[in-house]
């Protein structure tokens, strides 16, 4: 736990001291690692672990809740964007994202096992390959198709959605893939791979909190606006009660889908705003806030 902590801290300030010190040159080094993430480390990972992932192991009633807890999740925050907080769609887009998309692989599993042992990672991956996967894979590339910045029409955003979208072609072809396909050392690397879209995602959004604080546009730490208190209450406190609540009413779920519902919000919302030229500046604050919350409630229960 603490040294999971401890990098997100350290990959977050060297994006903020390299966007300092070199300005430009880190804006652009920041986009060519979410770029990269987008079109090949995300793809790397996706079809060397969906490839060897049995589909009947760890699913339960409890993966279909958390898709009615996402939706719901998702309306509300569309809710609140358009007509409480009347942001732009690209803001719009921002929050849905980082509302729906949680943080559950690379902090979520370490959390897992840190807090609920390692008997906890069976369900705890389950949660994270096929929820969270999907959510990326099409959910979070749907809004960003919807939302974005771009002079579309209905049928160019469509395209844009199922035809450049490496990471859903990954996720395709491994599910199809026959596991001879991915021998345990690509897989091994490919779960090594996890730490690497931790340090560019965190360093990504060290460099875009540094340059948007620069430019006056984003104090850092980032202010804890409307739209980020709407994150922040959706995507910690709302989303994990709404599974609960469906818990209760239908069966009982492993401890490990209400941590895993209970995440920060997933760097990939910046993988998707970058692609998309949504608003990363809400995005960069959600994704501090919610992170900087589940740490420091983590670190506590961890001590105790």
């Amino acid at each position: 736990m603490i040294a999971v902590a401890a990098a997100i801290v350290a990959c977050t300030a060297a994006g903020v001291l390299a966007e300092r010190r070199r300005g430009p040159l880190a804006v652009r080094a920041a986009r060519g690692a979410l770029d990269f993430m987008f079109f090949a480390l995300i793809p790397f990972v996706t079809f060397f672990s969906l490839a060897r992932l049995h589909l009947t192991s760890g699913v339960g009633i409890g993966i279909g809740l958390a898709y009615l807890e996402l939706a719901a999740a998702g309306l509300l925050a569309w809710l609140l964007a358009t007509r409480v907080l009347h942001l732009s769609r690209p803001a719009t887009g921002s929050l849905l994202c980082v509302v729906v998309l949680a943080n559950t692989g690379y902090l979520g599993l370490p959390l897992s096992a840190a807090l609920l042992g390692s008997g906890a990672l069976t369900a705890a991956i389950a949660f994270d390959s096929l929820v969270s996967g999907p959510m990326f894979y099409l959910g979070g590339f749907a809004i960003g198709a919807a939302f974005g910045d771009h002079d579309e029409g209905v049928r160019a955003r469509l395209a844009r959605l199922f035809l450049r979208n490496p990471p859903l072609v990954s996720a395709i072809a491994g599910l199809l893939a026959p596991t001879a396909l991915a021998p345990h050392s690509l897989v091994d690397v490919a779960h090594g791979a996890v730490w690497g879209l931790l340090a560019l995602g965190f360093f990504a959004l060290g460099v875009n909190l540094a340059a948007e604080a620069e430019e006056g546009a984003l104090a850092f730490p980032p202010p804890f606006t409307r739209p980020v208190a709407a994150a922040v209450a959706l995507r910690l406190a709302l989303a994990p009660a709404l599974l609960a609540g469906l818990a209760a009413l239908v069966i009982r779920v492993p401890h490990a889908y209400l941590l895993q519902a209970a995440m920060p919000s997933g760097i990939n919302s910046l993988v998707i705003g970058h692609a998309y030229r949504l608003d990363l500046r809400l995005a960069s604050a959600a994704l501090a806030w919610t992170t900087a919350i589940v740490l420091a409630g983590a670190l506590v229960g961890a001590a105790f």
